[in-house]
């Protein structure tokens, strides 16, 4: 069923769209400026899917738990959103803006349960494991994370062929970049995780427990992440590379300056990265990636 046929239909789409690319730029000004250098069409469809996954992690974690809501109304919210999305991909239409918006870029790029069923499974986590072991915490951030990477690469690819072996690589690099994304969160947000929310994502690590041989534990793994999905951003369509570039640029960045901060800051207060840095950062990097495709233009055939 076509839902974008009439003229009502296609004013609700661009009002769901505007609604989502404006959950986007108040909750991340990283994603922001990194989702402005895509190409119109694929930056719609990433800000849709920025949109649902930002407001289902804010009925775990923000508006909807921090409003006082037992815990089992939460839950029932989370559930709620769940289906509502399911059933808006299977039909084209909800009266959730945020739904209807990510509903559409589902249909229109590929994105099926496969991707947000791990997804709400990871979001329900939150609301009822407080420790997680190696296996689990390796569940969690495929759900929390590295699917939400696999739809960006659908939007990504939408339009493009490629070689089964250059989609391999791709959905490898996608789901270590938002395994990078999230580890980094771990460590920098280890004190609110903790105090706040009383959980504890990785294994043995806590504020109590954290040294700095600790840190640079979480540090070359994030790093090792990061060099498995920087390899394979020169693959991706021109439309989405420097955008994926300049992601990839302000989490190393970030990562950087947590393994500069002593771990007694990292108690105290939240690093982050300025935004004349991610402004800098962003112009360093669009124009290392257009010498990299200049040079790589000469290269004879």
């Amino acid at each position: 069923m076509n839902t974008d046929t009439t003229p009502q239909a296609r004013l609700y789409a661009r009002v769901a769209d505007s609604t989502a690319r404006m959950v986007m730029n108040r909750y991340s000004t990283s994603f922001t400026l990194a989702c402005r250098l895509l190409a119109r069409p694929v930056r719609r469809d990433v800000q849709n899917i920025y949109a649902l996954v930002r407001i289902a992690d804010e009925i775990v974690d923000g508006a909807g738990s921090g409003s006082g809501a037992e815990a089992a109304r939460v839950r029932a919210c989370l559930d709620e959103f769940e289906r509502d999305t399911e059933a808006a991909m299977i039909s084209g239409y909800s009266a959730n803006l945020v739904i209807h918006a990510f509903a559409l870029t589902a249909r229109r790029v590929g994105i099926t349960t496969e991707l947000t069923r791990p997804f709400f499974t990871s979001m329900r986590t939150d609301l009822t494991r407080e420790a997680h072991s190696g296996q689990s915490l390796d569940e969690y951030i495929y759900g929390s994370a590295e699917v939400v990477g696999l739809m960006c690469l659908q939007a990504f690819l939408l339009g493009h062929s490629v070689s089964t072996e250059d989609r391999r690589l791709l959905t490898e690099g996608a789901r270590r970049l938002g395994a990078a994304f999230q580890k980094v969160n771990f460590l920098r947000d280890l004190a609110q995780d903790g105090a706040a929310l009383g959980r504890q994502y990785i294994p043995g690590l806590s504020l109590e427990r954290l040294n700095e041989a600790a840190k640079e534990e979480v540090l070359a793994d994030i790093d090792a992440d990061l060099a498995v999905a920087g390899s394979t951003i020169g693959m991706l369509p021109a439309t989405s590379r420097n955008a994926v570039a300049v992601a990839h640029a302000l989490f190393a960045e970030l990562a950087a300056r947590l393994e500069r901060a002593p771990v007694a800051q990292l108690a105290e207060r939240r690093i982050r990265v300025p935004n004349h840095t991610k402004a800098r950062l962003a112009a360093v990097t669009c124009y290392r990636q257009t010498g990299l495709l200049r040079r790589a233009e000469r290269q004879p055939a």
